[in-house]
């Protein structure tokens, strides 16, 4: 199984299209010259497209962050229920 590119490959790859685009070649031809399917490619321009490469690191880095604050408010959320059932008997 292949591994999936970087956010900082991603954005390089659409910029790559972009500029085989602007030499002349075809939208199709160039999205296989960087090795993906067109549905890939507009999934990537849809997510990617507006942003530079140290935005996307950056946002890929508070998207970690919110996933691991989110767990740990589960975690002390379930903490919380435990000590409330421990101390009513």
């Amino acid at each position: 199984m292949a591994q999936r590119p970087k956010p900082e490959e991603i954005v390089s790859k659409l910029r790559q299209v972009d500029v085989l685009v602007s030499q002349g070649q075809s939208v199709a031809a160039s999205i296989r010259a960087i090795g993906v399917t067109e549905v890939t490619h507009y999934r990537w321009r849809k997510e990617y497209g507006s942003l530079k490469s140290d935005q996307v690191k950056r946002m890929k880095d508070l998207e970690t962050e919110n996933q691991r604050l989110r767990k740990a408010i589960a975690d002390l959320t379930l903490d919380k229920l435990i000590l409330q059932e421990a101390s009513r008997g």
